[in-house]
C-alpha cells in the first residue's frame, strides 16, 4: 500500500466549496488540503502524485439504492457483489448501500446474515445494507432496535408487491412507531400495490399485454396516493420518512407540501426518471421491457418536475435502484404477460456521469451534483464526514473526472453485467479518469486495478438529518 498521495492542480468540489487545491492523501484518509501553488502544498512530498490539471476532484459517490443478486420473480439481478462493484468503481461511486431482505417467516437476522454472505470478499468498493422488513411482528421489532445499534439503521417497506415485499398500513405504522424510538430511517416504496394488481388485472383481461401497459397501470395517482399515506402514516407514529424512486409529479407535490409543514420527510429520485420516460417503454419488438422497473417511467412532462424538486431540496437524493436483469432469458419472462417482466434497471455505472451531464445542461450546480450523489446520501445514511466529501479525516475515496472528455454509453462499453444498456447511443461531457477508495487506485487513468474483497462493510450512523 502506498503511504502518501498527492493530488495536485485540480478543482476540488464538494457540496459546499469549490477551490483549486492539492490534496494530500495519507493512510486512505484526507490528510490536508492547501490552495494550489501555496507554499504549504509545495512542501508535501508523497510516493505517488496525480497530475489532475484541468479536472475536477470529486468525492466518491454514494449510491445508496442498489440491489446486486436480488431474488425478484423467479430469477436474480444479474450483477453479483463483484461485478455490480467494479462496475460502480468504473462509474465514480466509491460506496453502496444495498438491501439485504427478510423472508417472510424468517428473522432479520437471517435476512442480514444471508447478504453479508454475499458480499464479504467480493466488493471492489465500501459498501452498507438497509434492511427490507418483509413480515413485522414483535420480534421483527425488536431486532429492528438490536440492527440500529449495529449500524444497519434504516428499514425498507413496501406498499406495493402484495404476496412478496407488501406490508399494510398496520405494519408500516409499527415500524414507523418503534423507528421513532430507536432512530431508525423507514425508507417506503410508494404504490398502492392492491390497486395497481387489480388494474394489472383488467389490463391483461383485455389483451393489453405489452411492456408499455406497466407504466400505465402503476399509475401517478397512485403513487401519490401512497406517498401521503406513508407522510401521514409517519406523522401519527411521529417518525422520519424517505421515500425511494420517487417518479411522479404528483408524489413530489405531496412530498413538497409535507416539508413545507416542516415534517421530517425526504425524497429520492433515480436518473431512469430523469432521463427516460413511457416513450421508452412503448419501443417495439418487445425492446420495452428493458425499462420496466417500479415505480415506472412516466412521460417526459414529470422530468422538469424532478429536476426543480432537486433545484428546491424537495427531492434530496439522486440514487439508481440498480437491479438488472437481462434481455435475453429475463426480461423475456414476460413475454405476453408485461406484469411477468423482472422489475429494474440497470445504471449504478451512469448515474455520477448523467448527472455531471445535468450541470453541462443547466439542471443543476456543480456543487448540487456532488450533494444529492456524494454528501447528502452520505448524511441521510450516517455516514458523513467519513463518506461524501473531501477534508481533512474523511477517507479517502476520490475521484478525478475530466469534465471536457466525451463519451457514449453503450452496452459495448460499459462494465455492469446486463447485456444491455438503459441509455443506449446516449451522449455525454464528463467522465471519470481515475478513482481512489481508502486511497487506493481502483481505476488508474481508466484502467481497473482494484481488486474484489477490498470493499469493506462501514456500520452507519443514524439520520443525519434527525441529529
Amino acid at each position: 500500500m502506498v503511504g502518501r498521495t498527492v493530488i495536485r492542480g485540480g478543482l476540488v468540489i464538494t457540496a459546499s466549496d469549490e477551490l483549486h487545491a492539492d490534496v494530500l492523501i495519507e493512510d486512505g484518509r484526507i490528510a490536508a488540503l492547501a490552495a494550489a501553488g501555496t507554499s504549504a502544498a509545495e512542501t508535501w512530498t508523497a510516493e505517488r502524485t496525480i497530475d489532475a490539471t484541468g479536472k475536477y476532484v470529486i468525492p466518491g459517490g454514494v449510491d445508496a439504492h442498489t440491489h446486486m443478486e436480488l431474488p425478484f420473480g423467479g430469477t436474480f439481478a444479474s450483477d453479483t457483489f463483484e461485478t455490480g462493484t467494479r462496475a460502480a468503481a468504473w462509474g465514480g461511486t466509491t460506496t453502496i448501500v444495498d438491501f439485504a431482505v427478510q423472508s417472510v417467516g424468517h428473522s432479520l437476522r437471517e435476512g442480514l446474515d444471508a447478504w453479508h454472505a454475499k458480499a464479504e470478499g467480493n466488493c471492489a468498493i465500501d459498501y452498507g445494507f438497509h434492511m427490507i422488513v418483509s413480515d413485522v411482528n414483535e420480534e421483527t421489532l425488536k431486532e429492528m432496535d438490536l440492527l440500529v445499534e449495529e449500524g444497519v439503521t434504516s428499514f425498507k417497506q413496501f406498499m406495493a408487491y402484495p404476496g412478496v415485499f407488501y406490508s399494510d398500513d398496520g405494519q408500516i405504522l409499527r415500524a414507523m412507531q418503534r423507528s421513532a424510538e430507536n432512530g431508525g430511517l423507514i425508507m417506503m416504496h410508494a404504490e398502492n400495490g392492491i390497486a395497481i394488481d387489480v388494474l394489472v388485472e383488467q389490463a391483461l383481461a383485455r389483451g393489453e399485454t405489452d411492456p408499455r401497459y406497466h407504466g400505465e397501470v402503476r399509475k401517478a395517482l397512485l403513487e401519490a396516493e401512497a406517498t401521503h399515506r406513508a407522510i401521514k402514516l409517519a406523522q401519527v407514529a411521529g417518525a422520519p420518512l424517505y421515500v425511494v424512486h420517487v417518479s411522479a409529479m404528483e408524489a413530489v407535490a405531496e412530498l413538497a407540501r409535507a416539508r413545507d409543514e416542516g415534517l421530517p420527510v425526504f425524497g429520492e429520485t433515480c436518473p431512469q426518471y430523469l432521463f427516460l420516460s413511457t416513450d421508452n417503454l412503448a419501443e417495439p419488438d418487445f425492446e420495452g421491457s428493458k425499462y420496466v422497473c417500479s415505480t415506472p417511467l412516466r412521460p417526459k412532462e414529470h422530468q422538469a418536475k424532478l429536476w426543480q424538486g432537486l433545484r428546491t431540496n424537495d427531492l434530496q437524493v439522486v440514487s439508481t435502484d440498480h437491479c438488472p436483469f437481462c434481455f435475453v432469458g429475463q426480461k423475456e419472462l414476460g413475454r405476453g404477460d408485461f406484469s411477468k417482466i423482472p422489475n429494474g434497471l440497470p445504471g449504478v455505472e451512469n448515474r455520477m456521469d448523467l448527472l455531471h451531464q445535468a450541470v453541462v445542461e443547466g439542471h443543476i450546480s456543480r456543487r448540487r451534483w456532488i450533494e444529492i450523489a456524494c454528501a447528502t446520501p452520505a448524511r441521510m445514511f450516517g455516514m458523513y464526514p467519513k463518506k461524501g466529501t473531501i477534508a481533512p479525516g474523511a477517507d479517502a475515496d476520490v475521484v478525478i473526472y475530466d469534465p471536457n472528455a466525451e463519451q457514449v454509453m453503450s452496452v459495448d462499453t460499459h462494465h455492469m453485467n446486463v447485456d444491455y444498456s438503459a441509455y443506449e447511443g446516449k451522449r455525454t461531457t464528463g467522465r471519470v479518469e481515475t478513482v481512489l477508495s481508502r486511497g487506493e487506485l481502483v481505476i488508474n487513468e481508466r484502467e481497473y486495478t482494484g481488486h474484489a474483497g477490498h470493499g469493506v462493510y462501514t456500520p452507519r450512523s443514524t439520520c443525519q438529518y434527525l441529529n
